[in-house]
């Protein structure tokens, strides 16, 4: 039994903090997990940025609302989940990808959760799992699925080499030459060619 496994931002949707920073007009929060393996430091980084702007959730969803896939991200992955199971593996938070979950036509989604104030403060973040793409994949094999995964970020590399099959998507010049190892594709109808030969 097979399951693909995708990460969401970068994937198929732009990188939401990308999208804020470019709102906010606040270039520190460009920052993504393509730039910084260190999770945990990341968020920590930006919730005091937050903090320091007087921004919090509110504002980042209205940013979120007007953020739609990537051209050619929905019908890759109607079509793929025509073919096999499919699950979005992501690190951003359930309080993020519900609109984006819609635009997507309601794809599984395993994320982690924020924990924020009345007023909309973000005070700090849950994980469902450390390191929780690495521990999803393996729970998934467990239990009797082969696993293939794709994603363009450094937390993506545990699920990424830890699978049947794994693939980097429209990643960055430096994960690429770390990792040549890694087939490396920059347009859905190749991704998709790939998988399908593993299937």
């Amino acid at each position: 039994m097979n399951i693909v496994c995708l990460d969401l931002e970068g994937v198929l949707v732009p990188e939401i903090w990308i999208e804020f920073s470019k709102a906010s007009g606040i270039p520190e929060l460009s920052r993504t997990t393509r730039d910084e393996p260190d999770y945990d430091k990341l968020m920590k980084y930006r919730i005091a940025i937050l903090k320091e702007h007087g921004l919090g959730l509110n504002e980042i969803k209205k940013t979120i609302e007007k953020i739609d896939p990537m051209p050619g991200a929905r019908e890759f992955l109607d079509e793929l989940r025509e073919l096999t199971q499919v699950i979005i593996l992501s690190d951003t938070f359930t309080q993020f990808a519900d609109p984006l979950m819609k635009k997507l036509g309601r794809p599984t989604i395993f994320c982690n959760t924020l924990t924020y104030s009345a007023s909309g403060e973000i005070t700090g973040y849950k994980m469902r799992v450390e390191k929780s793409k690495y521990a999803t994949v393996k729970a998934l094999q467990s239990v009797g699925f082969d696993t293939i995964a794709a994603g363009d970020s450094y937390n993506d590399l545990g699920m990424i080499q830890n699978s049947k099959a794994g693939f980097l998507f429209r990643s960055t010049a430096a994960i690429k030459a770390d990792h040549p190892e890694l087939p490396a594709f920059e347009e859905y109808s190749e991704l998709l060619e790939a998988i399908k030969s593993v299937l």
